[in-house]
């Protein structure tokens, strides 16, 4: 249903006087109602409470739709049903998927320039002095680049998708625990860098069902100097090496690395209005709310 089926009767922007409550503007945002129903106004508190019930009845009946679509369809979130696309999409063009610790040494975060002192420093969820639950996957990257290359012939082609963790600021883009892919490519000729990163940032998108979006530089604490992903928000964030921080992990020939965040992946494309929606929650239940 959409939301201009609510339309009928209320009179026009100018001659609406009444907002929603609080308790039923967070009842909405619940719900995930759309931002142009979060702002509508009514003559009266009447008008207002009616639409309130109406608007309530059809986002609850929405969401059990959508739970028992889950349960008898498809049996498995999107956030799982979209790691599994992309790594299709890479094992295909030639990746090698690997699984490392979550659980990292302190050590990899000083090769990674990551300080006491740092921000990114004081967001790691610290088990003890010398260990930590990992805040991305580079570290893990780089040491297997380190060792492969000894193996394997280039290009060298790996990615990872797991868990994350940093203490990040609340809010509606922010979560604690969230699910990284990392790819990174190494051992292709250094002019072709910012080609072959777009091509892999194609390769993604298109898999994941963006199809709008730009690219941004953006300073970042530990590369300098990103190539951000950007749809409504940052989706992900590259870097074309070689880099300074190469020589600490015995890398010595060009490469190209992306890492994307699934949950904001999925906020953009299922047009959450917050992220909690779309990552690991007790509350939520694949994007649907359960205190209905």
């Amino acid at each position: 249903m959409s939301s201009g089926q609510f339309d009928e009767g209320i009179p026009m922007p100018d001659e609406r006087k009444v907002g929603w409550t609080v308790s039923q503007s967070q009842r909405l945002r619940e719900l995930n109602a759309t931002l142009e129903v979060q702002d509508r106004r009514f003559p009266s508190g009447k008008k207002r409470n009616e639409a309130f019930l109406e608007l309530e009845r059809f986002y609850v009946r929405q969401s059990r739709d959508r739970l028992l679509k889950l349960r008898d369809e498809r049996r498995r979130p999107k956030l799982c049903t979209l790691e599994d696309t992309l790594i299709k999409a890479l094992t295909n063009a030639g990746f090698v998927q690997v699984v490392t610790p979550v659980i990292i040494s302190k050590s990899f975060l000083d090769r990674m320039s990551i300080h006491p002192a740092d921000k990114l420093s004081r967001q790691v969820f610290w088990l003890g002095d010398k260990k930590c639950l990992r805040p991305m996957l580079a570290p893990n990257l780089y040491y297997l680049l380190g060792e492969l290359s000894r193996i394997w012939e280039k290009p060298i082609r790996i990615f990872e998708a797991g868990p994350c963790f940093r203490k990040d600021t609340a809010g509606r883009r922010h979560v604690n625990e969230f699910t990284m892919l990392n790819l990174v490519e190494l051992g292709l000729p250094k002019e072709e860098g910012r080609k072959r990163l777009e091509e892999l940032v194609t390769l993604i998108m298109k898999a994941s069902g963006i199809k709008d979006y730009a690219y941004a530089s953006h300073k970042s604490e530990i590369y300098g100097t990103t190539i951000d992903i950007v749809s409504e928000m940052e989706l992900a964030s590259g870097v074309v090496g070689p880099h300074t921080l190469d020589s600490r992990w015995g890398i010595t020939e060009p490469w190209v690395g992306v890492g994307f965040g699934l949950e904001r992946i999925l906020m953009v494309r299922e047009k959450y209005r917050n992220i909690q929606r779309a990552g690991r929650a007790l509350v939520y239940l694949d994007g649907e709310r359960l205190n209905i």
